[in-house]
């Protein structure tokens, strides 16, 4: 039996869980044989998704470091929801590429197990081990392909610069337990509250370092040196996972740090944050234009997006604060899905992630171009996508605190960033064809997923004060 003191942890323990059975299917699979290793994590993420939706209005807490409250429910409902569309489709893809089935369903798993820690961590020592358990997960993911140098490259200049922003982001940790007496976040903004009218330098510090922790997962200009490299070489539905789920978890804590424990410093982490807002949006959409490499484009739109969700959060205001969450599920469905076309159209002979391979795909692939140009539209902000939503509302977020600026330059981004989106639409549809080859043709069930990802993004740009009201109402528990 669990005790009601492990009731905050019982989502992360079904994934934990289901991620074991996976290890545990493989070792005892033979070698050609066909087990479906991935219906295991799908009832893992199932029960995961089940038990946080039991727990909420509940603000379960366990060993007083973990608390499952609605904000970190929320986001724990994004990353299952990542989970198991990545899972759906990698199904076809995994044998055809020749890649390991256990070990990949059991890394992905455990990835989001301490991807769903670090947004209910309510300790800073806890956030550091949940950071390292998925992100170790997520370097093997993106060398699995060992025999391919690209692969093999980005998994290294991941792990090299990982390792270092970990470390920035301990060293922050030691000085906020030098200042604090503990890791604990509510001790912590305890204890800067009731500082922070002496001016003590070194709260600014201990900001700084864990500032630079938290950017480097959200791809943050000038830490985002790894995304392109890391993106291109990974698979390409890892690439997708890694865009998504890491940034969901990543944006969870940074919300729940800043906004939260070091609201007392707003006045000196606020303006940093627009600067490095603002150089994320321009970096990512200008340097987006040059790429002729599909995952490399979305790469850097990936960099794009993570300044905009930077603007929310240096908006700190009511409508910044919803319209984080909104993005964040909003953006996690939509460059998934766009990630996982490359995934599905290609082969292991021909990865399909150049621009112009997507010439004519019209007259070959109707259905998946059509899908594609969907995600595509919702990423660049056009409406009634739920892309234009979750962007109006940032930027009225930033309206709303006077930083004119970033709205202005927000806006201008998006325009730009319109370019490289309609140069693969117009690839597909107004484009013929250049040689005989057409695409492989996807698992229905990939397709289904895909067609019901659409329809959930048209739902979310047409309706979306429903899931607004519930990410405001779920964010404003942690305040």
């Amino acid at each position: 039996m669990i005790g009601p003191e492990l009731n905050g942890v019982i989502p992360a323990i079904c994934v934990a869980l289901a991620g074991l059975a996976c290890l545990l299917a493989e070792a005892f699979r033979d070698r050609h044989e066909r087990m479906p290793i991935g219906g295991l994590g799908l009832i893992g993420l199932g029960g995961a998704a089940i038990s946080s939706i039991l727990l909420w209005g509940r603000r379960a807490e366990s060993l007083g470091v973990v608390v499952s409250d609605d904000f970190g429910l929320f986001v724990n409902l994004v990353i299952i929801t990542i989970g198991v569309l990545t899972i759906v489709y990698s199904s076809s893809i995994l044998e055809r590429d020749h890649l390991p089935v256990g070990e990949y369903y059991a890394l992905v798993l455990f990835a989001i197990t301490g991807m769903m820690l670090m947004a209910t961590a309510n300790d800073l020592l806890v956030i550091f081990l949940a950071l390292e358990v998925f992100s170790l997960s997520v370097y093997v993911l993106t060398g699995l392909r060992r025999e391919v140098a690209a692969s093999t490259e980005g998994a290294f200049k991941y792990f090299l610069l990982g390792a270092f922003s970990s470390a920035f982001f301990l060293y922050g940790i030691a000085f906020a337990f030098g200042l604090a007496g503990s890791t604990r976040l509510d001790a912590i903004g305890r204890a800067v509250a009731a500082q922070s009218m002496h001016g003590n330098p070194l709260w600014l510090v201990a900001m700084g370092l864990l500032l630079v922790g938290f950017a480097f997962k959200v791809a943050a200009v000038p830490f985002h040196m790894w995304t392109p490299d890391a993106y291109e070489g990974a698979p390409a539905i890892i690439s997708g996972f890694m865009s998504t789920a890491v940034k969901a978890a990543a944006f969870a804590a940074f919300a729940r740090v800043f906004l939260s424990t070091l609201e007392p410093l707003r006045a000196e982490w606020t303006p940093v944050l627009w600067v490095i807002a603002l150089c994320t949006m321009i970096l990512g959409t200008v340097v987006g234009v040059a790429q002729t490499n599909l995952k490399r484009m979305l790469a850097y739109s990936s960099i794009a997006h993570g300044g905009y969700l930077l603007v929310a959060l240096a908006a700190g205001n009511e409508v910044g604060k919803a319209a984080l969450l909104f993005y964040l599920l909003v953006y996690g469905i939509t460059n998934l899905a766009a990630f996982a076309i490359i995934a599905l159209l290609g082969t292991e002979a021909h990865p399909y992630d150049q621009v112009k391979d997507y010439a004519g795909l019209w007259y070959t692939r109707p259905a998946m171009a059509g899908l594609l140009a969907v995600f595509l539209l919702s990423l660049g902000g056009f409406p009634p996508m739920a892309g234009f939503v979750a962007k109006w509302y940032v930027f009225s977020a930033a309206i709303r605190a006077d930083q004119y600026a970033l709205a202005i330059v927000g806006v201008l981004t998006s325009v730009v960033s319109v370019f490289f989106y309609l140069r693969v639409i117009v690839m597909m549809f107004m484009t013929e064809r250049t040689d005989d080859e057409a695409p492989v043709m996807p698992a229905r069930t990939a397709v289904a997923a895909l067609a019901i990802s659409a329809l959930v993004l048209l739902y979310l740009g047409v309706l979306p004060s429903r899931v607004m009201n519930i990410a405001a109402a779920s964010i404003a528990g942690i305040f």
